[in-house]
């Protein structure tokens, strides 16, 4: 793979189906100083997504027509309860949505990520003393939404978006509404602001006969009973629900009968529940409403009876009673405006776009706005259609393949979401012909495409593939030749609909603005809700923007879309559309600050540089500069190199950049400047670790006399001898280009590293260890910097979904805690990294944090790495990661080795395993040489074939 292409590729996350900028970016001439390319490289790329089509689209849409009739149609394992379930989209859809509707296989002290709660005191305590009551509304002032879910739930399907407004440093502003500091887990989808102001109770028997508008929820939970208007319903306790220990039930209050209906919403009955318990307080009430649908919430009222038990009036008891009655009064009235309905899929998206529009709504134009917050207008059976075709493949779909046990009438949700622009209908040959004939040729299979060919007398002569048959009918319909087309495949697929291109890019901008990059999307919930994915326990303290105006925003979209362009012209070896992308951004690259947000500049480290137009377009420079080396046209990639170098003067990426100019210089036979460019690099400060020690040694090679005759000062250190062991095994395999492979002492094929453990096992010394490279190194530097990486630092933390803080891999990271990193590190060279170890493994095992792997690296393994390293050395590496994360976290030693001297001492070795035909590259002899400056005893490893005798 070309340099550059794998982070490329982790940039663009999910491919947009629509690129809106496509046609543009590739018909309009780049001002590039490069000629690249000759002639159109356009091609048939620029129709696809192009703005005539969605014209051409848009007019279809417009005439609304009617949904054709739908038909269900096959067998997968679920990967939630091990069923064999038919391989369809939908049914798999649908039987998921089931299984977390029951619960199965989740972990049942795991939180839905609507209810994690970020925040170091625990918010699900079962029960409730005095002081833990007292401590936790008085630190904690939670102000919970209660969004309740309906049919598709899990458990008492509800779910819960609390918000923390805590001090700020710095006021609010019209100029800067984003400047607040908010536990991780708010949803943030009202504003504190707008909140109606409650009056404080001065006895605990004010709130008798006040009345509260509230729901039942989790009806598929409860027992059958008819429902009629005014019905009179009590509330009851549940504090043995496996689910939540605060559950209260709802009762049906007629004589007789004491059938459970349902329950409280989860948010409300988070704060009820001990006033229930404390003041043995009792509530009742009458159903208000009738759903439309058996287990729909049902509206209902409630209010305070009478209290069971007296109490003597304290201060402290009346400031802990009032501050729950507070939060129950904000929990009832954030309900209206986001009541509890709708399957969780459709309210984690309900919730990631009204989060979006409350933060960066000036991001968005008013017509934006308007068609986003549509979206909370259309019918429940609309809001669910469009999102689980948002989440599908498509963007086109066959509504006969369209049917979803939660959705009751799916021509009927197409018709709302075509009404309203976010799909369009192609159910008439009119429609067809205009526009999406390709799109719709793909909606159908082998055998339909067949029959077709065989109504039409065509046969491909290029195969019967799927590709083959619809670039056959496609050709043969272009050309006049097939006019019949449209009716026959229309009659075939039925009606069709494909999501708007408008919606398309609204949704994915939310998307990525929601999760700050392209790789996550709703499943990021669905791992939360199964329990797979644990977030840490942080504070977003905001106050400044990443994109403070909606013109860096648009050339941030833009630069995305030429890098999804480089990136599929690469899959296609579209060699002369990968030329046209550099083009395009060699002109952006520095031609965009008009575009910029003014705090996005080349000439200074900033933590959101990454999200600047002129950062993408750098990487797409880059893997242009990969793409010319491999097509040896070095003259190009000495171009775009310098360009790069003159224009990020504050860039870790300098020292790569760097190494790469003088090697393409040395290529063309300029040496002398081969060699200028070296020695100028070694006196750049963003030139460091493997990039520095390459430069350093292609000056010593290349400045031999005559052309230097002054040998550089580093030249000793440079040349220090690494030691070497030789290691002799059975070789599998001896071919070129392949991993070297052996048979180990016990007679099982193995690789190198496995080889080499087993040497040091025995005969090299009696050494436990693993094989990790950095894998053990960044876990334990998570793990034993885990207060240090979460800490309340502004501007880090800006979503819920981060395992990481956003400035790690900058030098921001250790200015910005410097007094708390060095602090830490006394502790960890003191001897007390195990201390720590063990407290925050036993603290967060289980929760994701970037480089932390779990299950890979048991707490006795890193354990005994602790206590053989010494504290001195442990000390060192991880001030060095943390201050050059980016450039340390790559090209450790393939093992780690430890041994015990006592039952407390031991010592260490690094090990760099290499096969027959390795070599070191230069990060990996950075690293061994820092080691042994560090202290560490370090050797490298080669493993030889055994030679055979005569």
């Amino acid at each position: 793979m070309l340099t550059g292409r794998e982070s490329l590729i982790r940039l663009i996350g999910h491919r947009r189906r629509f690129l809106p900028n496509r046609q543009s970016l590739l018909s309009t001439p780049a001002q590039s100083s490069l000629n690249l390319c000759n002639g159109d490289t356009t091609g048939g790329f620029a129709a696809e997504g192009s703005s005539q089509h969605e014209n051409e689209v848009s007019e279809n849409f417009k005439s609304g027509e009617r949904v054709g009739k739908m038909s269900t149609s096959g067998s997968v394992a679920c990967p939630v309860c091990g069923s064999s379930i038919r391989d369809e989209d939908y049914v798999i859809n649908s039987h998921l949505n089931a299984c977390l509707a029951r619960g199965t296989k989740r972990k049942l002290t795991q939180q839905t990520l609507l209810q994690l709660n970020f925040c170091s005191a625990s918010n699900d305590k079962t029960s409730y003393s005095d002081s833990d009551l007292k401590t936790n509304l008085e630190e904690n002032a939670i102000h919970n939404l209660s969004n309740s879910a309906a049919t598709e739930e899990k458990h008492n399907e509800q779910f819960e978006s609390p918000l923390n407004f805590l001090s700020t440093e710095s006021p609010i502003s019209d100029e800067n509404k984003s400047n607040i500091k908010f536990k991780a887990d708010s949803s943030s989808s009202f504003n504190k602001d707008k909140m109606p102001k409650f009056k404080a109770v001065t006895s605990i028997d004010d709130i008798f006969g006040l009345t509260l508008d509230t729901f039942i929820v989790g009806r598929r939970f409860g027992d059958e009973a008819e429902l009629n208007l005014g019905m009179m319903i009590t509330l009851q306790r549940d504090p043995n629900n496996v689910k939540d220990p605060n559950a209260i039930k709802v009762l049906s209050a007629y004589s007789g009968t004491c059938k459970v209906l349902g329950f409280l919403p989860q948010g409300l009955a988070h704060y009820l529940s001990p006033l229930i318990d404390k003041y043995c307080l009792s509530f009742q009430g009458c159903v208000t409403s009738l759903p439309k649908h058996s287990l729909d919430v049902i509206p209902i009222q409630i209010k305070c009876e009478k209290r069971m038990l007296v109490i003597e009036k304290e201060d402290d008891e009346l400031n802990i009673f009032n501050s729950l009655w507070e939060n129950i009064l904000i929990v009832i009235e954030s309900s209206k405006n986001v009541p509890p309905c709708g399957a969780k899929y459709q309210q984690n998206f309900s919730l990631l776009t009204q989060e979006v529009l409350r933060s960066n709504s000036h991001l968005f134009s008013d017509d934006e706005i308007i068609f986003l917050e549509s979206f909370a207008s259309l019918s429940n059976d609309s809001q669910k259609l469009f999102v689980r075709l948002h989440t599908r493949k498509g963007p086109w779909f066959r509504m006969s393949n369209i049917c979803y046990p939660e959705i009751l009438d799916s021509q009927e949700a197409a018709k709302g979401l075509s009404a309203t622009g976010y799909i369009h209908l192609f159910d008439s040959v009119k429609m067809l012909r205009k526009s999406g004939m390709e799109e719709v040729l793909n909606l159908l299979t082998v055998s339909e495409l067949r029959a077709i060919s065989s109504t039409l007398k065509k046969k491909s002569k290029n195969g019967t593939r799927k590709q083959d048959l619809v670039a056959l009918l496609l050709y043969s319909y272009k050309d006049g030749l097939c006019p019949l087309l449209p009716k026959l495949v229309l009659d075939m697929t039925g009606p069709c609909i494909c999501i708007s291109s408008t919606a398309e890019s609204l949704f994915w901008r939310v998307q990525r603005l929601f999760f700050l990059n392209g790789e996550q999307d709703l499943s990021a919930f669905l791992l939360v809700d199964l329990g797979r994915v644990k977030y840490p326990t942080y504070n977003c303290i905001i106050s400044d923007r990443i994109f403070s105006n909606r013109s860096g925003l648009l050339a941030y979209e833009k630069a995305i879309e030429v890098a999804q362009i480089m990136d599929e012209s690469l899959d296609e070896s579209n060699s002369d559309l990968v030329l046209r992308c550099i083009e395009i951004s060699d002109s952006l690259i520095f031609s965009s600050s008009a575009e910029r947000s003014p705090s996005l500049t080349f000439k200074s480290v900033d933590t959101f540089s990454c999200f600047s137009a002129s950062w993408v377009y750098s990487k797409v420079v880059l893997l242009g500069v990969s793409f010319l080396e491999h097509e040896r046209r070095y003259h190009d990639a000495i171009i775009l190199l310098k360009r790069l170098l003159n224009g990020f003067t504050c860039d870790g990426r300098r020292g790569y950049w760097t190494l790469r100019l003088s090697i393409d210089l040395e290529h063309i036979g300029l040496i002398e400047e081969s060699l200028l460019i070296a020695e100028n690099g070694l006196l750049d400060p963003w030139v460091r670790a493997g990039s520095r020690m390459a430069l350093q040694r292609r000056v010593l090679r290349l400045g031999k006399p005559p052309r230097r005759w002054k040998v550089p000062s580093y030249s000793v250190s440079i040349k220090r001898k690494i030691t070497e062991v030789h290691v002799q095994g059975r070789p599998l395999n001896c071919e070129i280009g392949t991993k070297s492979r052996f048979y180990g002492e016990d007679g099982n094929q193995c690789g190198v590293e496995q080889l080499a453990l087993q040497y040091y096992g025995g005969e090299g010394g009696g050494w436990q260890g693993i094989h990790t490279e950095s894998g053990i190194w960044l876990t334990l530097f998570g793990i034993i910097m885990w207060d240090v990486v979460f800490a309340d630092i502004p501007n880090v933390f800006l979503t819920r979904f981060q395992t990481a803080p956003l400035d790690l891999e900058t030098d921001n990271f250790y200015i910005a805690r410097k007094n708390l990193i060095e602090s830490h590190l006394e502790k960890v060279q003191e001897g007390m990294a195990e201390e720590i170890l063990i407290k925050s493994w036993e603290s967060n095992i289980g929760t994701a944090c970037k480089g932390v792997n779990w299950e890979r690296h048991s707490l006795s393994d890193l354990r005994a790495a602790a206590v053989c390293i010494g504290g001195n050395c442990m000390a060192s590496i991880l001030r060095n990661l943390a201050q050059d994360y980016r450039s340390w976290s790559s090209g450790m030693p393939d093992l780690l080795l430890w041994r015990f001297n006592g039952d407390y001492e031991g010592e260490a070795k690094l090990v760099e395993v290499k096969g027959p035909r390795d070599i070191l590259s230069e990060q990996q002899r950075a690293w061994l040489l820092l080691l042994m400056d560090c202290g560490f005893n370090v050797e490298v490893c080669k493993v030889s074939p055994f030679r055979l005798s005569s």
